[in-house]
């Protein structure tokens, strides 16, 4: 909501410009869909060796350590 009021804003003060953006937003939206991608994947990497890492001490807690870590 936030970026329509503020395209508002740019439609009154400088209308061929947004409607500029409003052109280019689509396509600049494509070209960072592959970086978004990379970096939820990377996250999920990231994150799934931080519980790999913490695998071992979470199981040494005990069998209703599982449970309450969540």
């Amino acid at each position: 909501m936030l970026t329509f009021i503020l395209w508002l804003l740019l439609l009154v003060v400088a209308w061929p410009l947004a409607l500029i953006a409003l052109l280019l937003y689509p396509i600049v939206w494509l070209v960072s869909l592959p970086f978004r991608l990379v970096g939820v994947s990377v996250r999920a990497i990231v994150e799934l060796l931080g519980r790999l890492i913490r695998l071992p001490g979470r199981v040494l807690r005990g069998p209703g350590a599982l449970e309450r870590a969540d």
